[in-house]
């Protein structure tokens, strides 16, 4: 996905100005060094794989596939003028890529998950891209049922971010802005469209490891190691960060009802569909008093 990022159009036009030159053969060759750009930031983004399988309308694939969406930055904003997208450290900023007719990836940065009443264009937490991350392969949430006006609404992104070229299975698919407007951007799904469930997502994710010769080693929910001077800084904010999740819990709660969007592997096991009474009530609950 790093490498598709960078290797389209859009993507050498966007690495051209960040490398300062107009030279094709030194534009291909810091492609190749850069490829893994991303990854460090993908792999501790949420990961949520959805499905449109009760959409009629599927999905539609461009010529900039691996899409980013920030619902502060709109196709006018100057954070997308010309080949320029949001960057994927902005807190807001969500990953898309769809993945078959049916199925699409999207990635979510954790900070917005738990704190999505912050800045939508300010950084997460250890925004580096040149570093080791740590994947947690059970936390990623699959059972997203998108309904049909969900599945527009992300294809209006998709070729709303599209350098030249769109492609569907049938032609009807290629014109989401039948149903969708730009005026909507910001709201797409009561703002949450592409959000995973925070109901599914456990707030401590510290990672600690030890080896057979004794030693050990950890990352923080953000990346950081232990002799990182910001290792688990975020806890002195913990309190503020806890509350907010918890809050938009409720909220989500409130939006969407008991029925999860997106379950995850907890205790060896996947979430329940549905929560149950005294659950969905524990969530509104909190979600008023926070």
């Amino acid at each position: 996905m790093s490498t598709q990022k960078l290797r389209t159009p859009k993507g050498l036009m966007w690495l051209r100005d960040q490398v300062h030159t107009q030279d094709q053969n030194l534009i291909l060759y810091q492609m190749t060094r850069l490829r893994q750009l991303f990854c460090a930031i993908w792999t501790e983004c949420v990961w949520l794989i959805a499905s449109a399988t009760n959409s009629q309308t599927k999905f539609i694939i461009s010529d900039h596939p691996v899409t980013v969406y920030n619902r502060r930055c709109g196709p006018r904003s100057d954070w997308c003028r010309g080949h320029n997208d949001p960057d994927i450290h902005l807190n807001a900023t969500h990953t898309i890529f769809p993945l078959s007719l049916d199925r699409i990836l999207i990635l979510t940065n954790l900070s917005w998950v738990r704190n999505p009443y912050q800045s939508p264009v300010k950084a997460r937490p250890n925004p580096n891209f040149f570093r080791s991350a740590m994947f947690k392969m059970l936390e990623i949430q699959s059972e997203r049922e998108l309904d049909e006006q969900e599945v527009r609404e992300i294809n209006f992104i998709i070729k709303s971010r599209a350098h030249r070229y769109v492609a569907a299975g049938e032609e009807e698919w290629l014109y989401p802005e039948k149903h969708v407007s730009k005026s909507e951007w910001a709201r797409f799904g009561h703002g949450y469209l592409l959000m995973p469930d925070p109901r599914s997502l456990t707030f401590t994710r510290e990672i600690i490891m030890g080896f057979k010769d004794g030693t050990s080693t950890a990352f923080d929910e953000y990346g950081r190691r232990p002799w990182d001077p910001d290792y688990k800084q975020h806890e002195k904010d913990a309190p503020d960060e806890f509350h907010t999740f918890e809050k938009f819990r409720g909220e989500f709660a409130r939006l969407f009802g008991q029925y999860r969007r997106g379950r995850s592997f907890q205790m060896g096991h996947l979430d329940p569909e549905k929560d149950s009474d005294y659950l969905h009530n524990y969530y509104l609950n909190i979600g008023k008093r926070k």
